[in-house]
């Protein structure tokens, strides 16, 4: 495999929320091609696609029915080899979906493993017996309730630690994964440039988590043959291409990351952890409405950036498909200028540490959480279970409280549509759009920031040429400044040839500088026109420093 990924930038696309280029109030990979020259000018050069492919329609395309057909509604094979052409064409690679650690329950493995206990698929899935009479065992689902479910054609359990229509692979089974690494080779083959492989860590579940024997709930991450797995998969696919690829691993530690993407290349090219975005949540789950500890975030990054320097690679992301807009969650989105301030301040922490950056789509516009109202307005299968579950059931939580929750952390609020013009529905469809669009498009919208020297978009394409230009960005060493400060993330990037200074101020109020953080230099970039005291930070300032030898 090759370090082209060192250098690159990734865009990530929900394909559903993206561009609907068919009118049908859906996005798909038409919608796509026809915006890429947006994504090739926003200077990102890797494009993630989350899964286009047939699925039974449960968790946004994560309950995969066929792995080698495209989703109707995302439109057909042509489309997303044309997609592909017109992406190489540009420069752009695309990375694909690789959901792996369960199938759809309409999947054709699932279908014949279930038909009866003698199939010779049966062993393709995690089978269990009762255990008196009830579950195997206290497994939980992700999607909360028990990972278990009971099917009445042979009384037997399977394990599903998503929805109980998403059926967890056995990948001790080896023509399990011999079918997995045929499939991968069959998408590599056609000219992908690798994959994002989701909840990679949970593949080799450790056997006693599986047992029926009514015991509790315990760990089914990163178990004993999990880097033994992903080693012969390296071996046997990856090594063979040309390939990018990263792990989504919740349950990696710094030192376990140095194992999955180890610079000698022999598993992954990065890993997604999720200690960062995993800072404000309660103890028992992540349903709350704590507000950010910033040394406790800084710590988090100064762990990981120093502890992988030299080991491993690092990924850099604060939105995904699965997590709230950050600018309503670190930032402040309160009014507008602190919105466009917060966007940029927060995109400048993130994009000059070591490691490659992901923007998800509508990130380089400063896109913001929805403002729901009520639970039936949520289409996203974890907060309407958690909300079931926590109101409805334990009564944990009033409805308001949860809805409050679910307002700062649930998944919807990064799946309303892209919002590319002012226009109705945001110019992403001409019809009703699948969801919702976020009512704040007249104003948030490409249209309006593309061309707009002082637009979120705009600072967006500076940091990227940035890391274009400046080496240090990609080599140089990170030493945390400030540790302890509660407002304002100071760092330095190091390489020995030069060094860069990064401060941000995560509050909405002036900071003062420490004299370590106050060194002259030149001012790469900034989110305030006029300059100030070298001393103190205006409310969410941010610069980045060269600083003078």
């Amino acid at each position: 495999m090759g370090d082209w990924f060192k250098r690159a930038v990734v865009y990530q696309v929900y394909p559903k929320s993206f561009m609907d280029a068919n009118g049908d109030g859906i996005g798909d990979l038409r919608g796509v091609t026809e915006k890429l020259d947006y994504i090739h000018e926003l200077g990102a050069n890797v494009i993630w696609l989350n899964p286009i492919y047939k699925n039974s329609g449960v968790d946004g395309g994560y309950d995969i029915s066929d792995y080698r057909a495209i989703a109707p509604e995302f439109g057909t094979m042509e489309d997303f080899d044309e997609l592909l052409r017109q992406a190489h064409a540009r420069g752009i690679r695309i990375i694909m979906d690789l959901v792996v650690n369960h199938t759809s329950t309409e999947h054709a493995w699932f279908k014949e493993s279930r038909a009866n206990k003698d199939t010779p698929k049966r062993d393709f899935y995690v089978w269990r017996p009762p255990f008196e009479g009830g579950v195997p065992n206290g497994e939980r689902s992700i999607f909360s309730g028990s990972a278990w479910e009971k099917d009445e054609a042979t009384g037997e359990y399977y394990l599903h630690m998503f929805a109980k229509e998403q059926a967890d692979l056995n990948w001790h089974n080896e023509q399990v994964r011999q079918g997995v690494y045929d499939m991968m080779r069959w998408w590599l083959d056609k000219g992908i440039d690798g994959f994002r492989m989701d909840v990679i860590d949970m593949i080799a579940k450790p056997e006693e988590a599986l047992a029926s024997d009514g015991g509790p709930h315990r760990n089914v991450s990163t178990g004993p043959k999990e880097h033994l797995y992903l080693r012969e998969m390296n071996r046997e696919v990856l090594s063979r291409y040309d390939t990018m690829t990263v792990g989504e691993t919740s349950s990696a530690t710094v030192e376990s990351a140095a194992d999955y993407a180890n610079l000698d290349g022999s598993e992954l090219s990065m890993i997604f952890q999720f200690q960062h975005v995993s800072v404000d949540e309660a103890p028992k789950y992540k349903w709350c409405t704590d507000p950010l500890h910033l040394p406790k975030l800084k710590c988090v990054f100064d762990k990981w950036e120093t502890g992988l320097y030299g080991k491993a690679w690092n990924s850099l992301y604060w939105n995904n498909h699965d997590q709230p807009r950050i600018v309503s969650r670190f930032g402040c989105d309160s009014d507008e200028a602190s919105r466009v301030r917060s966007a940029k301040m927060l995109g400048a922490c993130l994009h000059m540490m070591q490691g490659t950056p992901y923007i998800y789509q509508g990130e380089e516009l400063g896109m913001t959480n929805y403002p729901m109202k009520s639970i039936d307005e949520s289409l996203d299968v974890e907060s309407i279970n958690a909300y079931h579950e926590l109101v409805e059931e334990k009564h944990e939580m009033t409805p308001e409280q949860m809805m409050a929750c679910i307002r700062r952390k649930g998944r919807d609020n990064a799946r309303t549509p892209m919002q590319w013009t002012a226009e109705k529905n945001a110019g992403f469809t001409h019809s009703k759009p699948w969801m919702p669009v976020n009512p704040n498009h007249t104003v948030i919208n490409a249209q309006a920031q593309v061309g707009d020297l002082d637009s979120v978009f705009s600072f967006y394409q500076k940091l990227i040429r940035i890391r274009q230009e400046y080496d240090v960005v990609i080599d140089g060493r990170f030493e945390l400044l400030m540790p302890e400060d509660e407002q304002v993330f100071a760092y330095i990037r190091d390489d020995g040839k030069q060094r860069m200074l990064v401060i941000c101020n995560f509050s909405d109020r002036d900071a003062v500088l420490t004299a370590d953080a106050q060194m002259e230099g030149q001012i790469l970039i900034g989110n305030y026109h006029e300059e100030r005291e070298k001393q103190k930070l205006r409310p969410t300032e941010t610069r980045i420093v060269i600083l003078k030898e």
